[in-house]
Formats: structure tokens, sequence, C-alpha cells
């Protein structure tokens, strides 16, 4: 028989399910560091995804026969080797995944049109505008995902009113909460795509729960609210060109503006009617000239004859003559008029009042403290007059402008001048990754020396050795051979008859040895025979 399949043998069940157990982990092991070292970095390709585009954009890995791994929640993150992000996330792109989960206008392209009823078309049609929408939200910077609601207006039969339509949205961020302009900016987006749908009628939900929307119960609140963002944004804006302007002269960080703006948005209009003598214009000119003639007759005597026509002509009496002339004029003139009728919707500043904080400057000596010392008058009423010029600065309203020299906190004294860590010219990431790879290493080789060669160590120390090695009572013990067994000399024979030479030998030492021997007789009763046949042939 085969002295190693023999030695396998007797090694007994237990002894090999250890050793194999531990050869396998072993294995495994080294198997998890080579890959662990060799195979390729993988970054994160898509999370936070749906299930559906989970699926879409594994089967497309799969297709393209590029490596990934999926994790997080439900399979929700995909990675790919670093150096084919780009490139997976183009060829995505142009399949269009991942979607989202929401369906668009593609709705229609496997839609049998012909079996399809009008209620059907309708809700499809709102199915597709509501994922188009979401789509377009979520491209918006910080937006990780969107839903859209719609409620279309529709007529009731038997009447002229008709409903207004709305619209709901929900909205879960990356981080942090969604900006007021970005949510005017959703309102209108939604408005500008459904027809008849106003900013005011759309309400947006962000994943707290949190209205982000301002509802307004009439026109009056919403103009108020226009009206304060206005004065807002006017003071916001003067700031900025105040900082922007003295920053140019003093360093970044060295100055801080403030600015309170008293404005008026009162609507006024104004009609005015303004009358200039000097500017005389003839309109009309009417003249009439009268001449009047009138002549009488004064007779002698008075009697009927004389009264008579016929007689009046042939009396030869006197006669009075009258004449008159007349003549009047009449002259229309214009006066000079202006009409002014002025309405002033737009607002303006009533009064301004403007507080600007400088820094000054520092010092630090060759082994002291660092020392403050305050900008010069001359230099703090220039910045002053640069900054009454940016504001457009009007006494006669009231402004005024505060500008104090004054030293700012340095943060940096505060919280400590961090450092960047830097040992040897390697990163602190490339160090724990050198760590984690002499770890690795480290904890290899004590699973070695403390685990394994320990284990295989004393397996063979309690295997027989054959015919050889039955008797062996371990490591630097004499074996006990028969008479002129190979390996045997008669040196060894000598002191092999000491040895059980029960004379020389104690009691507790020979009764020990006995023992000993019987037990390994005991255990291997074969061998032991075939070892006694062999001194006996060996002697005969």
């Amino acid at each position: 028989m085969n002295p190693f399949v023999q030695q396998i043998r007797n090694l007994g069940p237990a002894r090999l399910a250890a050793m194999g157990g531990v050869a396998v982990g072993l294995i495994a092991f080294i198997i998890f560091f080579a890959t662990r070292f060799s195979a390729a970095p993988m970054e994160l390709l898509y999370g936070n995804l749906s299930a559906t585009d989970s699926r879409e954009i594994t089967k497309q890995l799969e297709l393209s026969g590029i490596p990934f791994k999926n994790g997080g929640t439900n399979n929700a993150e995909i990675m790919v080797p670093t150096e084919q992000v780009t490139s997976v996330r183009m060829q995505m792109a142009e399949l269009g995944l991942p979607s989202g989960g929401t369906v668009g206008y593609e709705v229609f392209d496997n839609m049998d049109s012909l079996s399809a009823t009008n209620f059907m078309q309708n809700v499809n049609l709102v199915r597709a505008l509501e994922g188009e929408l979401g789509r377009t939200i979520k491209a918006i910077e910080g937006i990780q995902n969107a839903r859209v609601h719609l409620v279309m207006s529709q007529r009731e039969m038997f009447t002229r009113e008709t409903q207004e339509p709305t619209a709901s949205v929900y909205i879960k961020m990356k981080s942090g909460r969604l900006a007021e302009n970005q949510v005017k900016a959703v309102q209108h987006l939604i408005a500008a795509a459904v027809p008849k749908l106003k900013p005011t009628n759309i309400s947006i939900v962000d994943e707290r729960g949190t209205l982000l929307s301002r509802s307004y119960e009439n026109d009056a609140q919403q103009v108020s609210a226009q009206q304060e963002e206005a004065r807002t944004n006017l003071e916001h804006r003067l700031a900025q060109s105040i900082t922007s302007l003295v920053e140019s002269s003093l360093g970044p960080g060295k100055v801080r503006a403030e600015v309170r703006a008293e404005m008026d948005f009162d609507k006024v209009v104004t009609a005015e009617e303004a009358y200039d003598p000097n500017q005389q214009v003839q309109r009309s000119s009417v003249t009439v000239t009268e001449k009047n003639t009138s002549q009488e007759s004064q007779p002698k005597d008075v009697s009927v004859a004389n009264n008579l026509p016929d007689a009046q002509a042939n009396s030869g009496a006197g006669q009075a003559r009258t004449s008159e002339d007349r003549t009047e004029e009449t002259v229309n003139y214009e006066i000079g008029k202006k009409t002014i009728n002025s309405v002033r919707e737009a607002s303006y500043v009533k009064r301004l009042s403007v507080a600007v904080l400088v820094d000054g400057t520092y010092t630090t000596p060759e082994g002291g403290e660092r020392t403050y010392a305050a900008l010069p008058e001359e230099t703090m009423s220039k910045i002053e007059a640069l900054v009454k010029s940016s504001i457009g600065f009007d006494g006669k309203r009231g402004d005024e402008v505060q500008v104090v020299n004054m030293p700012f906190t340095n943060m940096d004294d505060l919280m400590g001048n961090e450092k960047v860590f830097n040992l040897l010219g390697f990163t602190k990431e490339e160090i724990m990754r050198i760590a984690e790879g002499l770890g690795v290493a480290i904890v290899a080789v004590l699973v070695i020396l403390l685990v394994v060669r320990p284990l295989v160590t004393r397996a063979f120390e309690a295997m027989p050795q054959g015919e050889e090695g039955l008797l062996s009572s371990g490591e630097g013990m004499a074996q006990l051979t028969g008479p002129g067994m190979p390996g045997g000399s008669s040196e060894d024979d000598e002191d092999l008859d000491e040895l059980i030479d029960i004379d020389k030998v104690e009691g507790r030492v020979k009764a020990s040895s006995l023992r000993k021997i019987g037990d390994i007789v005991d255990k291997h009763p074969e061998e032991a025979l075939s070892i006694i046949r062999t001194w006996l042939y060996k002697e005969a």
C-alpha cells in the first residue's frame, strides 16, 4: 500500500475535515486578496434607480458585455469600472435610460388607434404630459425625482362655466431645499405647458411635506408679495455692487455691506392743464358793416289833401335826409393750453440707508503676533465717496451712508489652520489604501503561522510513520527499532538494551514506558503485529 495514502487514512475524518476547511478558507482568502487589488476600481454609474430602470440598465450592460455590480436597497445602485463610466452613461442616454420610471409621449408608440376610445386617448394624453413635465423638472440641478399630477379643465354639460386646470407637483431633492426662484421657475414651466393653467393654481410639495409654492387668497396678497420681493432684490443688488466695488481696492473678504431701502409702490394718476397767456393764436374773426339812409319831407300846412300820396309828390315841400354807417368786428383768440395725464405704476426709492463695514490692515513681525492697523481717514473718505456714487446718493430725500472701519474676526484663528495631510508625498487616501493592503497581508501571514502551521504540525506529529515511526514518541525521542533493522546500529541496540533492562530502570519510568507502548499497540494492533513479525524474521 502507498505510504502516503496510509498516512492520510491514519489521520481520521475529523482531522481531514479540519485541514480541508483550513485549506479552503486559506485559498478563498488568497483569491479575495488577489481580486481585491487586481480588479479594476468600480464607480457609481446611477443611484436611486427605480426597479424598472435598474432592470433595463442591467439588461443593456449584460448585452454589451460590460462588467457591473449592483448594490444599495433593491439594487437601486449600479457600479461599473471607473474608466467606462462616461461612455456607459452616453450609451444609456441614447437609449433614454434612466427614464425615472415615468411614461412620456412614448405611450402613444404602441397604442392601437383603431381600438382606442376617446376616454383612453384623453387619459394617455394626460399621462404623457405628466411624464414629460416630470422628466423636465428632474433635469434641474439638485432635484432627484419629481412627479406631476394634472387636473385638466372639463366643461360640464348644459353649463357655461368651466373649471380652471390645476396641478400638484412632488419634488424629492438630493440635498437641501428648492430655492424660491426655482419654485417660481417650476410653476411657470408647468403653466406654460398646460393651456389656461395659472401659476397660482400649482402646488409644489417636497419630500418633507413642506409646501414650497405660495398660495394667495386674493390679488392684494400677491401684489404685496411681489413688492416685498422687488424691495429685497434692490437691496441685494446695491449691496453686491458696493461689495464688488470696494473689494477691488481692499481685497476679497474685506468688505461687508447692508442696504435698507424704503420704497413707494403707490399707483399715481395725474391730470394737469396749464394755460400760457403769452401764447395767443387767432381762432376766428367776424366783421359786420351796416349803412342806413333815411329821407323825410316837411309839408307847409297840414290837410287831408296834403296827406295824399300824389299831393305829397307834387307839393314841392321841403325834405330831410338822414345817413348812418356802422362797422362791427369780432376777433376770437385761443390761449396756449397744456393737458398732462400721467400714470405712475413703477415704484421709486424714497430713502436709502447703507451700512458698510471694512477691515483694516494686519502686520505680522518675525516671531511676533499679528497686529491690526486701521485705515487712514483719507482712504475712508474715498470709500464713502465711492459708496455714495454707486447707490445714487441723494441728500434731499434723506439718504444715509455709514462707513465704519473695524477688525474682522479671523475664522482660521478660531477653528485652527487645517493642514493637508501629506506623508512622504502620499495623500491620506493613498496611505489608507496601502495600509489596507498591508493589513490584509499581515492577517494572511498570521493565519498561516498561527493556524495552518500548528494544525499541520500536530496532525503529522500524531500520525504513525509506518513501520519505523509507529512506536516513536515524538521529536527528539529515540525510536524503538528492532535488532538488525535498517537505520539501527550496534550502539543503538546496546542503548536499547540498556533502556529496556528492567534491572536498571526504576519502576515509575518502566511503568510509564510500558503504558505508552501499550497504548500504541492498542490503537494500532495490526501494525504492531507486523513489526513484531519483522523483528522475529530478522533475528531468525
